[in-house]
């Protein structure tokens, strides 16, 4: 078996470096025994660069995307059997670590997960992410089974997944205490020490604060702070809090019962510490730590341990292992050390069944578990992405329709432009935009769903669009939240959405007295038809037209606007279609998939060939772009792809997306060709964590859509444009599965 190790690892110095490298070494000792081998992917952190052991057959850099892209065609290409992840939020990069799931979700071998943190309360992009990885996974490791409700109750994740495998421990050599007391200067004296990583959570000062009441009546007391300061805390405040500890030290008259050894001590120096130690404790601030590599150690040694309760102590520290008191207690922790240091038996019979409980935890007896965890992995996990529904489009997959965000973000003007979060901005006021693709989806939401409310919110809309319109047809597209006019003629792009979205409400009205209200709308619009000149301003007011066109075939008039206005986007794609270059313009920018989409649109209804074959070939060309066999990748907005250049990552847009899914939709209409089924759903499934980050755009909790896929990972602002996409590419999926289109 070859195991393939994502994580931290040394010279970098932190506990998951430790940690990795503790599980690469217990393993080792079962290599020579079953000839099994193991490499690491080591991750890099802030642009730095490690002198790795052999082990280490490649890095990743901590911030840059392509390099995580890059490990999983090395790990897959390696021959492992398994992929070992550790995980911890912060050792990723993107926001929360976002971009470890795009590794994982090309990983062609079963992946084990480590988690290191599990939180109760996550955020939004914390708990997406957990998901993900938990639907990946082939196993979940956890050091606590506190973490198995969380996992299950908080993440969705299947229990059967996840196993309790505890913290691996070194195994101690008791024969030498003498001695690491002489070498640490601390003989003569009982020993009080905390260990690891210093930052404010931690609560050294709870400990100070206890001191003065124990070294009255113990003044043989030293108390060690043992570590260097978390390079995340340094980089922001410095050694600010190591300072103010000092300080305090002063302050209380403790110079001489308090030492800092501000060092990352190598494991040799850190087990003599632990065995110089008569007592150990951890004086974190809040309970919410799953896991604690410093208390496992610690209780192996056989020192007795004290801890404030948070979560992994209260199961580590239960049946008389050690003792807890309170967050933030410095009298109760005085209590408590003067007790233990004036009754020997007492603090012996910690130190002794804190050792007992360790020697089952000791890394070679880890090792062995998570080897046996490995070959049964290997050998029973099911194919990866087995599927044995044959529906294309899986309605399963997809969330309840729902308009609460829309009915959030509506008021009795119209639909508001932007949010912050998912609470709407009133200063940023109303656009024509927004308001017309609000009444496309409404239009469909009543057909498709016969929805009271959708009819309610057309109103809105349609009031707000008849607000707009100039008395020559043109219509102004911004409006301040005070009702005033901030232009006077709105963009090509404004209008034609506008035509497209009153095209439709003709095309599937609810009633009569509705249709000849947006008939009139519509037809005090055409007079600007001939005026278009813009590329998207062309499509959308095509694909406008086409539905005016389904519902007054004989209408020649207008069925003569329609062959003019596609005749001006073909010649578009005439004039810029050259070589392997196949598209409208120089550049692909946003709400590309609307320009093949009107074409196909315009097909339908004209039956000009020349419509389809541009269409098909500019889809085709645009597929080859945006669409892998993983995931819809939209190119983004900075930069865009100019033609002889590269595909910008970043920013991704919702609006793009739904281009994409009503292109395809449309394309299986003319075709019927099930490959556009599969090639719409896919794309669908980016607004459902199925992109690049692997992570959701569309939130099941506030049923709004993020406003964008950013490198660092999701905008979190929900805002009229993105939810909108969402609900109207829905709405598209949704009419396939149930035969309307």
């Amino acid at each position: 078996m070859k195991i393939a190790c994502i994580g931290n690892f040394p010279p970098r110095e932190c506990g998951i470096a430790t940690f990795t490298m503790d599980v690469i070494s217990s393993l080792k000792q079962e290599y020579n025994k079953s000839h099994h081998q193991a490499f690491v992917i080591a991750m890099n952190d802030n642009h730095k660069e490690y002198d790795y052991p052999e082990e280490v057959e490649s890095t990743i850099r901590q911030d840059y995307l392509q390099d995580y892209l890059q490990a999983a065609k090395y790990i897959n290409f390696s021959g492992a059997d398994v992929c070992l992840l550790q995980h911890e939020f912060g050792i990723y990069g993107g926001n929360s670590g976002v971009y470890i799931l795009p590794l994982i979700n090309k990983l062609k071998v079963p992946l084990v997960v480590i988690f290191h943190t599990v939180l109760r309360e996550p955020s939004y992009n914390e708990k997406n992410i957990i998901i993900e990885i938990g639907k990946r996974a082939s196993a979940i490791v956890v050091m606590n089974s506190l973490a198995i409700g969380f996992l299950r109750d908080v993440y969705g994740v299947d229990e059967n997944k996840i196993h309790v495998i505890e913290h691996g421990v070194p195994e101690f050599d008791f024969t030498r205490i003498a001695y690491h007391k002489k070498k640490f200067k601390v003989e003569g004296r009982k020993t009080l020490i905390t260990f690891g990583l210093l930052s404010r959570n931690k609560g050294i000062e709870t400990v100070i604060n206890a001191l003065p009441e124990v070294i009255k009546k113990h003044p043989d007391l030293l108390y060690i702070v043992l570590g260097k300061t978390h390079p995340a805390v340094v980089r922001s405040s410095g050694e600010e809090y190591r300072n103010y500890l000092k300080l305090l030290v002063h302050q209380q008259g403790l110079n001489d019962y308090v030492f800092f050894d501000d060092r990352f001590v190598s494991i040799n120096d850190l087990l003599g510490y632990l065995s110089a130690a008569d007592m150990y404790v951890t004086p974190y601030l809040n309970e919410a730590q799953i896991t604690s590599g410093t208390l496992a150690y610690a209780v192996s040694s056989g020192t007795a341990v004290i801890s404030t309760p948070y979560w992994h102590a209260k199961e580590l520290l239960a049946d008389g292992r050690g003792v807890l008191f309170d967050f933030g207690d410095s009298g109760q922790l005085a209590g408590i050390l003067n007790s233990l240091l004036e009754d020997s038996v007492k603090l012996k019979q910690l130190q002794s069944r804190a050792f007992e409980f360790g020697k089952k935890t000791s890394w070679p007896v880890i090792g062995r578990r998570y080897l046996k965890l490995f070959d049964e992995i290997r050998k029973t996990v099911p194919p990866l992405h087995a599927d044995m529904d044959n529906n294309v489009v899986k309605p399963g997959l997809m969330p309840q329709f729902s308009l609460d965000h829309v009915i959030r973000m509506t008021d009795q003007t119209g639909m508001l432009q932007h949010a912050k979060y998912i609470v709407p901005k009133f200063q940023d006021g109303y656009c024509l935009d927004d308001n017309a693709r609000a009444l496309l989806m409404v239009t469909m939401a009543y057909r498709q769903m016969k929805d009271p409310e959708a009819i309610r919110l057309m109103l809105h809309y349609l009031s707000f669009i008849q607000y707009m319109q100039n008395e020559d047809g043109s219509f102004r597209n911004f409006l301040s939240y005070s009702r005033n006019y901030l232009d006077e003629k709105g963009s090509e792009d404004s209008f034609g959405r506008t035509i497209w979205a009153l095209g439709t409400l003709i095309r599937f009205p609810p009633n009569e007295v509705l249709f000849e209200q947006v008939r009139d709308l519509f037809q005090k619009g055409m007079d600007k038809f001939s005026d278009l000149s813009t590329l998207r301003g062309l499509a959308n007011c095509i694909i406008g037209v086409s539905n005016w066109m389904h519902r007054f075939p004989t209408d020649e008039g207008m069925m003569n606007q329609l062959k003019a206005m596609t005749l001006k986007l073909e010649a578009y794609y005439t004039a810029n279609n050259e070589g392997d270059w196949h598209w409208f313009e120089q550049v692909i920018t946003y709400d590309n998939g609307i320009l093949p989409y009107a074409l196909l649109c315009s097909f339908e209804v004209t039956g000009r060939d020349e419509s389809e074959i541009i269409a098909f070939e500019s889809l085709e060309f645009l597929s080859s772009i945006v669409l892998s066999d993983e995931n819809l990748s939209i190119v983004g907005s900075e930069g865009w792809y100019e033609k002889g250049g590269v595909p910008a990552d970043f920013d991704q847009q919702p609006l793009n997306t739904m281009a994409i899914v009503l292109m395809f939709r449309q394309a299986y209409k003319v075709e019927k060709d099930p490959q556009y089924l599969v090639k719409m759903f896919k794309s669908f499934m980016w607004f459902l964590g199925e992109n690049d980050l692997r992570i959701p755009l569309y939130d099941f909790e506030t049923k709004g859509c993020n406003d964008g896929l950013k490198p660092f990972g999701v905008n979190r602002n929900q805002g009229a444009e993105s939810t909108l996409a969402y609900l109207i590419s829905h709405m598209a999926v949704m009419s396939v599965y149930e035969q309307d289109i």
